[in-house]
């Protein structure tokens, strides 16, 4: 009989509580919720008690980070060094190269990323057997809302807020990209984590007021093949900063962590 995996849940917002309640409501087959972490206090409103990251790291094997990058770079070494095994779904945090050398490098947990709100990773991940991919491009569209950050100047804020089409904010590679805007471009380090280079990745921000489903474009290609995913969601109507689809990518990562046969992996 396999072992049942006992999770504790880091955030509990638009991911987190998708993901804690469908763990609490035993809709994951082999994993447990036991704990939630959090730094807001949470009373009623978390299925199971609150715990310390300390605590959650003593009473479960597999700590599931949906909090944001900062979490990851306080307390994701932390976690593995614990040998509580870890899932990272702000991948952005990666495109540190010391703190992703370091948390590859640790252990005895493991580290997992979620693919998100994208799709095609895999197969990218496995085409790099073949050789290096010559160019691969990432094209981000949201609402300008959603991607308003401390650092714009007001002349690029009053271009966005006065949008009637498509406004490009930023273009870099999925290296610069994602630390300008933590809560938007974790898509970004994830194509880089599956290509396994943060600079081959060209990734263009684009703001459109029309942007009710918010799309990414991911499209690569190489000498042994060319490759194009694309993807529409609806944001989450809490958080319009990250797709709706982002906490059930979670528990289908959970899901296979945990066992569940007849996953595509």
């Amino acid at each position: 009989m396999s072992t049942v995996r006992k999770v504790a849940v880091v955030g509990w917002g638009a991911i987190g509580r998708v993901v804690g309640t469908a763990l609490a409501e035993g809709r994951v087959t082999g994993a447990e919720l036991v704990c939630v972490v959090d730094n807001r206090p949470l009373g009623e409103a978390a299925p199971v008690r609150q715990a310390t990251f300390e605590e959650a790291m003593n009473s479960c094997d597999l700590v599931v980070e949906a909090a944001g990058q900062g979490v990851v770079r306080e307390w994701g070494e932390r976690v593995l060094a614990s040998g509580t095994d870890l899932l990272i779904a702000s991948t952005g945090a990666l495109t540190d190269d010391e703190l992703a050398k370091r948390l590859l490098a640790a252990g005895p947990g493991r580290v997992y990323f979620t693919g998100g709100a994208v799709g095609g990773l895999d197969l990218l991940q496995a085409v790099r057997a073949l050789g290096p991919l010559d160019q691969v491009r990432l094209t981000t569209t949201k609402l300008p809302s959603t991607l308003e950050q401390p650092w714009m100047d007001e002349e690029l804020l009053a271009r966005m807020r006065t949008a009637t089409g498509p406004v490009e904010v930023m273009s870099g590679t999925a290296r610069d990209v994602p630390v300008r805007f933590p809560k938007s471009t974790n898509v970004a380090a994830s194509v880089a984590l599956a290509v396994g280079d943060l600079d081959a990745v060209r990734v263009r921000v684009v703001a459109d007021p029309a942007a009710h489903h918010t799309r990414h474009v991911i499209e690569a290609s190489g000498g042994h093949g060319t490759y194009r995913f694309e993807v529409a969601h609806l944001p989450d109507p809490g958080n319009p900063a990250t797709s709706q689809v982002v906490p059930y990518a979670v528990l289908r990562s959970l899901a296979a962590l945990a066992g569940r046969t007849g996953q595509i992996l």
